[in-house]
């Protein structure tokens, strides 16, 4: 009796030191919120990935790791890219895995991680605040985090299964097995999550003949790519509209302005811009032109979804699809791209500085100089990242024999801003061009900022400058 008492205190001992080591280990990886957001982000696409691997989630049982690490990593990153057709080299249960794999990349591993500590009673360290912050784009995180993951996880539910609901009325038009709930779900939880996946192998193009299909998608693309807070001000604002509380009106925050001014701007304009320069020969209808146009637009900023062939638009319609994947959306929302406020304070700062203004403005409010030198530094390293993804694209992929140019920055591109539009590129890729955009999927969805946060060791400001001169410039 006396052995085996010592042998349950050793255990009770072993045990806390084992919990204290996985405290160190957490509290380690929670002082820098990038290698949080990574390692999160990273064991939800590896554990997908060997889910899918099983045989229960293939119809046919010969998917390879590669392709299937390849699918996880572009439904968590919400892309949309694909090696292996979803409607058919997947199971039904398969492609219920990529659902939740969307879901949760959707909205965030760190917006579940927060709610499971929220459950528990856990508290928050002032660096996982920080993360957190960023990932919902909210000011006052502190006093406003329950509240915020609870109107986050309503308008989810909401906003999916109305979209659904929709979906559904406009697939019985069709025959089966184009109809279905499981379908309109599918559909409406990737286009709420801007991710271009369909179970369907011609993706929406069979579709493009439901007004009311297309339109839903549109709304729930555009939703998903405002961004939550953005999404929270309007209802906000409209609940008080309803109630006619005029006393206590709801002063828009610059952000939303900026989102929405902009989103608006760039939906019209690349629809425009599509309809100037040409679609393919299947739009025979005016009306049909004007909403594929319209269609084409929304989803190239975030989502990735395609009612027309994209492999036979014309190459000024795929540099403009090219320039809206980007920009993409809005901070904090379910899209990719250096993000439509980066981009706007970006075009600030260059007007501010042709004017000969040190300040730059916006929306009538001066931007802080830490947030200019970010938009700058999110630009530069986007445009970084991106060449040389080209520059490797065209030496794996062979271009000049079967690919052309355009595609290869096509596929980057649509990689990086995780939209997930291709010209038909994707399922040809070389083993080594399937890591690179596994790679350029993984960074896109981070952020190529935070993704540098995590991989460079902190630097403190150093105690000393050099010399002052100038070199000549232009």
């Amino acid at each position: 009796m006396r052995r085996l008492h010592l042998g349950a205190g050793e255990l009770v001992v072993r045990r806390a030191v084992l919990a204290r080591r996985g405290t160190g280990l957490l509290t380690r990886l929670l002082r820098r919120p990038e290698h949080l957001m990574v390692g999160a982000f990273a064991g939800l696409i590896l554990a997908g990935a060997i889910v899918l691997r099983l045989p229960v989630s293939q119809a046919h049982d010969d998917i390879g790791f590669l392709d299937t690490l390849f699918t996880a990593t572009s439904a968590v990153c919400v892309t949309g890219l694909i090696t292996r057709d979803t409607a058919t080299e997947y199971s039904r249960t398969g492609q219920t895995v990529i659902m939740i794999l969307i879901q949760l990349g959707g909205l965030g591993v760190l917006t579940f991680g927060a709610l499971a500590y929220q459950l528990v009673g856990r508290r928050f360290s002032f660096q996982t605040h920080a993360a957190l912050q960023d990932t919902l784009s909210c000011a006052d995180f502190r006093t406003r985090l329950r509240s915020a993951l609870r109107h986050i996880l309503l308008i989810t539910f909401v906003v999916e299964t109305l979209g659904a609901l929709l979906l559904y009325l406009g697939l019985q038009s069709y025959p089966q097995p184009r109809g279905g709930w499981f379908a309109a779900c599918f559909l409406a939880v990737a286009a709420f999550c801007n991710a271009g996946f369909s179970v369907f192998s011609d993706n929406v193009m069979g579709l493009r003949g439901s007004p009311l299909i297309l339109l839903t998608l549109m709304g729930l693309i555009t939703v998903g790519g405002l961004g939550y807070m953005v999404v929270l001000e309007v209802v906000r604002r409209w609940w008080r509209w309803v109630r006619r509380q005029q006393q206590s009106p709801v002063v828009w925050s610059l952000n939303s302005r900026v989102v929405l001014r902009s989103s608006a701007i760039l939906v019209v304009g690349g629809a425009c811009a599509l309809m100037l320069v040409g679609l393919t020969p299947d739009e025979s209808t005016p009306g049909s032109y004007l909403l594929n146009a319209l269609f084409q637009s929304v989803t190239a900023r975030t989502a990735g979804f395609n009612t027309v062939d994209i492999g036979a638009l014309p190459v000024a319609s795929l540099l403009i699809l090219v320039g809206l994947m980007f920009i993409g959306g809005a901070p904090g929302s379910c899209a990719g791209g250096i993000k439509i406020t980066s981009a706007s304070v970006w075009l600030a700062r260059v007007r501010a500085r042709l004017a000969g203004r040190q300040d730059v403005t916006l929306g009538g409010r001066r931007i802080p100089h830490e947030v200019v030198r970010r938009a700058a530094l999110v630009l530069a390293l986007a445009a970084l990242w991106n060449m040389g993804g080209v520059v490797l694209l065209t030496i794996t992929e062979d271009v000049g024999q079967e690919t052309r140019l355009e595609q290869v920055i096509f596929e980057q591109v649509s990689a990086f801003a995780t939209v997930g539009l291709s010209t038909g590129l994707t399922p040809h890729l070389s083993n080594m061009g399937k890591l690179w955009i596994i790679a350029t999927m993984f960074v896109g969805r981070l952020g190529p900022l935070t993704m540098a946060l995590a991989v460079l060791p902190p630097v403190g400001a150093p105690c000393y400058s050099y010399p002052e001169e100038r070199v000549m410039i232009g």
